[in-house]
């Protein structure tokens, strides 16, 4: 309910913020405004992700499919880096299908892939932020993120939840983005599984 409730008053003080950035993908992406992929939510059950976009749909002279940093626009570059492109997921948590906080979606061809443990993270609801993204983001390898989100499964309070949030919030405030992981200490006294 407190994920809604945020979730539905952020959409309201966000909306002319949406709005703009609507408008700036339209005029200089074209439509379609918003990327939708399946993505696996608690136990791994699918849902439609929702975010703005940020690439083109273009291809190569040969028909190839052009690398993902050759698709991203400086619109779409921005979007990314100061998380706009994100916004859009607070629809997700408004019709229940993430949280403010929990282990990232990441893709649905990834689920074979995960250890036992690893898939422990589909226990709770993927989250807008979570705990790796205040921990090194892109910059962890892959087991450093798993363990995080496990970490947060075993260890779940409310107090861990507002923790992340005023961290996410200070990073995207003070333009710092991703933090180095091996300074970042948690405010609630428990250290995370070293990267």
């Amino acid at each position: 309910m407190l994920d809604m409730l945020f979730a539905g008053c952020g959409l309201v003080a966000l909306a002319p913020v949406i709005a703009g950035v609507a408008i700036a993908i339209r005029v200089s992406m074209g439509a379609p405004v918003f990327f939708r992929q399946q993505r696996p939510g608690l136990h791994a059950k699918p849902f439609e992700l929702l975010k703005f976009r940020s690439m083109l749909h273009e291809v190569g002279p040969n028909g190839q499919t052009l690398t993902q940093d050759q698709r991203v626009t400086r619109l779409g570059s921005f979007l990314r880096r100061t998380s706009l492109d994100e916004l859009p997921e607070l629809w997700n948590i408004l019709k229940g299908d993430m949280s403010l906080v929990g282990p990232r979606p990441l893709l649905m061809e990834y689920l074979p892939r995960y250890s036992s443990d690893q898939a422990r993270r589909h226990e709770v609801k993927p989250g807008l932020t979570g705990l790796a993204q205040i921990n090194g983001r892109h910059l962890l390898d892959w087991e450093s993120r798993f363990a995080l989100d496990v970490w947060y499964v075993d260890n779940w309070s409310l107090r861990v939840d507002l923790a992340i949030l005023r961290s996410t919030a200070k990073f995207i405030l003070d333009g710092e983005g991703s933090p180095d992981p091996t300074v970042q200490e948690y405010e609630f006294g428990v250290r995370h599984p070293e990267p």
